[in-house]
C-alpha cells in the first residue's frame, strides 16, 4: 500500500514539475518577446531622437527655431504614438503568454483530479470485495 501511495506521489510530483518547466519555458519565451518589441521601440525613439537634436543644434536664429519647432512637435506626436503602439502590443503578448499558461495549468490539474478520481475508483473496487 504505502508503494502505491510513493508511486502516485511521485507521477503527481513528476506531472506538476514538467507542468512548471513547460509554463517556465512560456513565460520566457514572452518576456524574450516582450524585451524584443521594447528595444526595438526604444532603438527608433533614440535615432529620431538623435536625428531631430543634430538637426536642432544647427539652428543659430529665430527663423530657424521657428523652423524646427513644428519637427519637435511631429517627434513628441511620434514619439506618444508609437510608445502607445508598443504597450498594446506588450499587453496582447502578455495576455497571450498568460491565457497559454493557464490552459496549461488547468490541463495539470484536469489530469491530476481524472487520476486521483481513477486511483480512488481502483481502490474502491478492491476495498469492496474484502468487506
Amino acid at each position: 500500500m504505502f508503494e502505491q501511495i510513493n508511486t502516485q506521489s511521485l507521477n503527481f510530483g513528476k506531472s506538476y514539475a514538467d507542468a512548471f518547466v513547460k509554463a517556465q519555458g512560456l513565460a520566457l519565451a514572452g518576456f524574450e518577446r516582450i524585451t524584443e518589441l521594447n528595444l526595438k521601440t526604444f532603438e527608433d525613439r533614440v535615432k529620431a531622437s538623435v536625428e531631430f537634436w543634430s538637426e536642432a543644434a544647427e539652428v543659430r536664429d529665430f527663423d530657424g527655431a521657428k523652423a524646427i519647432w513644428p519637427k519637435g512637435v511631429q517627434l513628441a506626436k511620434e514619439s506618444a504614438e508609437k510608445l502607445y503602439a508598443n504597450g498594446q502590443e506588450v499587453f496582447g503578448v502578455s495576455m497571450k503568454t498568460s491565457e497559454a499558461i493557464g490552459s496549461l495549468a488547468k490541463g495539470s490539474f484536469e489530469n491530476t483530479t481524472e487520476g486521483l478520481a481513477r486511483e480512488a475508483a481502483n481502490a474502491s473496487r478492491k476495498a469492496a470485495p474484502a468487506r
